[in-house]
């Protein structure tokens, strides 16, 4: 009872979800809108002993280590490109900082051996009783799964599905964000990692990794209202984004030049998702779909953790779904509500007004209190995990 399983979502959670499902005997079926696996994005990292002994578990930490950027340090300057603000690598980076795409790929590896992938797919719709949940998917194939787990992000399906609509769960924090890539041809100096400027409720920022010198990223944060537009429509993302920036000095105008020609733009708010209850019957939720935040909340590594916790719990349930979601929300819940505030912070940091501007750069350039800052960080991401070893044990 209680083995057939199905992911929506196979970023992060998603496919480590599908690992330790598939570790501990359950029939694994993992669905993704997009086409295949997204490559390259932002870098995301992993802070802390409870991150490492996730990853080490899972057998990816050395895997991981391999591809790891080394950190990204970055310099705040003003128009003129003045430096204001220097912040080392290990203020963004913790612990271990990869690529997205990285991350994704050496988790989708993982788990291969143990779910079916199925691309370009959704859920349409679902509806569940005491058989299972019956699922409808967007090609018109459909099937009956014992579990649905949604994770599928911040703007997760699986709960507009099962639990309601998204305004009821997501909260605008007050800021924008932009990513793509560019050709490394800006020249903006300052060495290795990433250089922004910063004029009141704007940051422009542009880096470059170890990996590919010749590859430039640029990353983009305004503040703003709740703005109306189509999620799938980067023409208009790119002309917010381009309106936000226009005037600003240094290097922005170039930087918005190559936005035109992107292919790979990210573009969302930053917001948050706080979900009453995790589950619903045989719907569950995992990482930013249940307890999120766009940017600086750990989403990454609270995914990884989640992901873990949740398929221990189902596995020692031994098909008392209801209890395993109980146990699995009561172990993480307040674990990733600590996480996740770093989150409603983030927008405040990157692109604050006049006056936080000059607090932030003041307080920044004190090491006694970046390095305190720094060891907070590693306090927030730890938590006392079961090991279920003994589960894993018993499958060999």
């Amino acid at each position: 009872m209680g083995k057939k399983v199905l992911i929506s979502g196979a970023s992060i959670a998603g496919p480590a979800l599908a690992y330790w499902l598939g570790r501990h005997g359950f029939e694994v079926t993992v669905v993704e809108l997009a086409p295949h696996l997204r490559k390259g994005g932002q870098s995301v990292d992993f802070r802390g002993d409870t991150h490492l002994t996730v990853l080490e578990r899972m057998g990816v930490l050395d895997e991981l280590r391999r591809v790891q950027t080394g950190g990204s340090p970055i310099t705040f300057v003003d128009e003129t490109g003045r430096a204001r603000l220097r912040l080392p690598a290990e203020f963004a980076g913790g612990d271990i900082e990869v690529l997205r795409g990285d991350l994704a790929r050496i988790l989708h590896a993982h788990s291969l051996p143990y779910a079916e992938y199925r691309f370009g797919e959704s859920v349409a719709e679902l509806r569940q009783d005491d058989a299972g949940v019956h699922v409808r998917f967007r090609s018109g194939a459909a099937g009956t799964f014992d579990l649905v787990i949604g994770a599928d992000g911040l703007h997760s399906n699986i709960r507009r599905l099962a639990f309601g609509p998204e305004e009821q769960y997501v909260t605008h924090l007050g800021y924008y964000a932009a990513a793509w890539s560019l050709p490394n041809h800006l020249g903006v100096g300052f060495g290795e990692g990433s250089v922004g400027v910063n004029v009141p409720g704007r940051f422009a920022a542009v880096g470059t990794g170890k990996q590919d010198p010749q590859t430039a990223g640029a990353f983009f944060v305004f503040a703003a209202d709740q703005l109306i537009y189509d999620r799938h429509d980067q023409e208009r993302q790119k002309a917010i984004i381009a309106e936000a920036f226009a005037g600003i000095g240094w290097q922005v105008p170039r930087l918005l030049a190559t936005l035109r020609e992107a292919d790979d733009l990210y573009f969302d708010s930053i917001s948050r998702a706080d979900v009453p209850s995790w589950s619903n019957g045989r719907v569950a939720l995992v990482g930013d779909a249940a307890c999120g935040a766009t940017i600086g909340g750990m989403g990454t590594g609270t995914g990884i953790v989640a992901a873990y916790a949740l398929a221990g719990e189902l596995t020692a349930a031994d098909g008392d779904h209801a209890a395993a979601f109980t146990r699995y929300e009561g172990l993480l819940r307040e674990y990733a509500q600590r996480c996740q505030k770093g989150g409603d912070r983030t927008g405040r940091f990157l692109a604050p007004g006049s006056f936080g501007l000059r607090m932030r750069n003041w307080t920044l350039s004190r090491p006694r209190i970046l390095n305190w800052m720094l060891a907070e960080g590693k306090k927030v991401t730890g938590i006392d995990l079961p090991e279920y070893r003994q589960l894993e044990a018993s499958l060999g």
